[in-house]
């Protein structure tokens, strides 16, 4: 699926079977929970912790879309095209850090 699908994808789900998108600062508040539900699972899996038995059936894969789905949501509300951002962004690194990791000894 392409960004701009998924754009219109889920303002076509929210404005039907969501009713209506809940404001600005309250999807920022689920995005940041929806953050922190993929952190507990990524230092569960990749980190020292170990699993509480409500995690153990809970698919990194799925936290990552719930992030997604919500951040989608804040750029339909904010007027955003997180094609042509994404785009922009990539010009940016591409001109900022053409050369900034090939002598960065850390990850050599």
């Amino acid at each position: 699926m392409r960004i701009d699908d998924a754009q219109k994808e889920v303002d076509q789900w929210i404005k039907t079977v969501g009713v209506r998108y809940f404001n600005e600062l309250t999807n920022l508040g689920i995005l940041m929970e929806e953050v922190g539900e993929l952190s507990r699972l990524m230092v569960r899996k990749y980190g020292e912790q170990s699993y509480k038995e409500s995690d153990k059936h809970k698919e990194i894969s799925d936290e990552m879309a719930d992030i997604l789905w919500v951040l989608i949501c804040l750029a339909n509300q904010t007027g955003v095209d997180l094609t042509e951002a994404l785009r922009k962004n990539f010009e940016k690194k591409n001109l900022r850090d053409a050369d900034r990791h090939k002598t960065n000894e850390k990850l050599l």
